[in-house]
């Protein structure tokens, strides 16, 4: 009487109790779930068509669409695996992905249909190539091909254990890896972050979050399991964003802390009223205490943040709330909320271990890496045996996260190992100079990074970007840190830049701010 675990099981569910309850709203489209579904069959029925079959791998390159949402279901019921593409991708990078994972059909949204076409000379491997919107020569037209089927899908037989989605990493010093995740994997984390941050019918979802991005976090099931609605946001706009959450009733988000940092220093006279009570999520990178005070205390928001990996599906940790907590002063509490947490019921078993592999004490103070085993980490990397066994050393996925565990179990990461600065033998932790001044109220954002110093092997530097309308000076901002740390973390040079570098998926490049290459952005 066993069934797979799998996502798909949401869908079956869903579509049995939820047929009329709205499920998608893209732009002007509003679909119910029994309408969505039946586009899905559609799809799948076309996918077949066109001859793809239990495991070869289908890429697509979407912004946040109901057809990319479509992808989620209707390539995983006919046995076939997802790969979703970062769409802020160079087109090297793209063709490298495409040729990686073996696609044998690439789906591209309107956008990026010339990108895709510069490459299509280095993908030999591609029989199909389908434009989701703004289809042309050279193009089979998505809609056209869904519309034409009758919705008969043949469904063969799917083991838990089978690949659900390819998903590449960031790949910001080297190739991107291709992260295995299964139907399992992909369950266990949605039924996890259920348990931790329940949802129900009446939620409507906001998609701030790039769904290419490890699946959206599973968000592209989880909102589904509950019969939940998804308000797709196409491009990440402030504005746009505040005046979604007025008129479809947002309830829920997600938003990676550069996300948070851009809703927070919206002008107030363009982000209008503010409805209070939307729960967030956020993820991605530790979140600046400052942030947090920001948006639960001017926008009356509940902020929630988790941890993970794209290669634990994602989510390992949650911030969880303690009775306790409630009693904290709103700083106090924001720096609780800024910790990583404990890990979720379902993801399985978390430790930071020491360099001997031996669980550091619980004093907040000695740094170890965080290390996970259980039912949310991937298969492994796609082809790629040797980045695989070097991932999950000693039975273990290693993150390369530095943190400490407080004396209650909460994990805080301090930093990437990579990124931590050793000055005159100190260690120091980036994250922690980065809160420090992430509070004074002229900084929107901040990066501290360790530079070479005859003296003392490296010392902090900060490049920050000033908040609308603000100036602080460098001075101003060293006697700010001064006042609020030990001497030997401050920054010995704070530079202003108009932006910060960063990945594809919003997170800060050090090494281009280590190698002086930000100085093109300097102010």
């Amino acid at each position: 009487m066993e069934t797979p675990l799998t996502p798909l099981e949401f869908q079956r569910r869903s579509r049995a109790l939820y047929p009329d309850r709205e499920c998608v709203v893209d732009g002007g489209d509003r679909l119910t779930y029994a309408q969505f579904f039946d586009r899905c069959d559609r799809w799948s029925a076309a996918l077949q068509r066109l001859g793809v079959r239990k495991g070869d791998r289908v890429a697509y390159l979407s912004l946040n669409t109901a057809s990319h949402l479509e992808s989620f279901y209707a390539v995983p019921q006919i046995g076939a695996v997802l790969v979703p593409i970062n769409f802020r991708l160079k087109p090297q990078e793209i063709a490298y992905i495409v040729r990686h994972s073996g696609a044998k059909a690439v789906c591209a949204h309107a956008e990026f249909l010339d990108a895709v076409d510069e490459i299509r000379g280095e993908c030999p491997g591609v029989e199909h190539w389908v434009a989701l919107e703004g289809a042309r020569d050279g193009w089979l037209d998505h809609r056209g091909l869904r519309d034409a089927e009758s919705g008969a899908v043949d469904r063969p037989p799917v083991d838990e254990r089978d690949l659900l989605t390819i998903n590449y990493t960031s790949g910001t010093t080297s190739r991107p890896k291709g992260v295995m995740i299964t139907h399992r994997n992909a369950y266990m984390n949605a039924v996890g972050t259920l348990v931790h941050l329940p949802m129900t019918c009446a939620d409507r979802y906001l998609w701030t979050l790039p769904m290419f991005h490890a699946n959206g976090w599973t968000f592209v099931w989880v909102v589904t399991a509950v019969g939940g609605a998804h308000v797709c946001l196409r491009k990440v706009d402030p504005v746009q964003a505040f005046g979604l959450i007025r008129d479809e009733g947002v309830t829920m988000l997600c938003a990676a802390p550069t996300v948070l940092i851009g809703l927070a220093g919206c002008p107030a006279g363009q982000r209008g009223t503010v409805p209070a009570g939307v729960r967030v999520v956020t993820a991605g990178a530790p979140p600046a205490a400052a942030t947090i005070q920001r948006v639960e205390g001017e926008f009356g928001w509940d902020l929630t943040h988790v941890y993970g990996l794209t290669e634990t599906a994602p989510f390992i940790t949650v911030c969880e709330p303690r009775p306790e907590h409630g009693g904290l002063s709103p700083a106090d509490r924001s720096v609780v909320k800024a910790r990583q947490g404990v890990e979720l019921i379902t993801s399985g078993e978390l430790q930071v271990f020491d360099e001997e592999d031996r669980p550091v004490p619980r004093d907040a103070q000695t740094l170890g890496e965080i290390v996970v085993r259980g039912n949310v980490v991937m298969e492994g990397y796609y082809n790629d045996p040797e980045a695989t066994a070097k991932a999950m050393r000693g039975g273990w996925f290693r993150s390369g996260d530095a943190a400490v565990v407080h004396p209650d179990g909460y994990l805080e990461i301090r930093d990437r190992f990579k990124d931590v600065i050793i000055s005159g033998g100190e260690n120091i932790s980036s994250v922690e100079v980065e809160g420090v001044l992430m509070r004074h109220p002229g900084i929107q954002e901040v990066a501290v990074v360790g530079m070479p110093d005859e003296k003392w092997g490296e010392t902090p530097h900060a490049f920050v970007v000033a908040a609308p309308g603000a100036a602080p000076g460098e001075a101003d901002l060293i006697a700010w840190a001064r006042e609020r740390m030990a001497h030997f973390k401050v920054p010995r040079k704070i530079r202003f830049v108009e932006e910060l570098p960063k990945t594809a998926t919003g997170k800060i490049q050090k090494y281009v701010l280590r190698s002086g290459r930000a100085a093109i952005a300097t102010q």
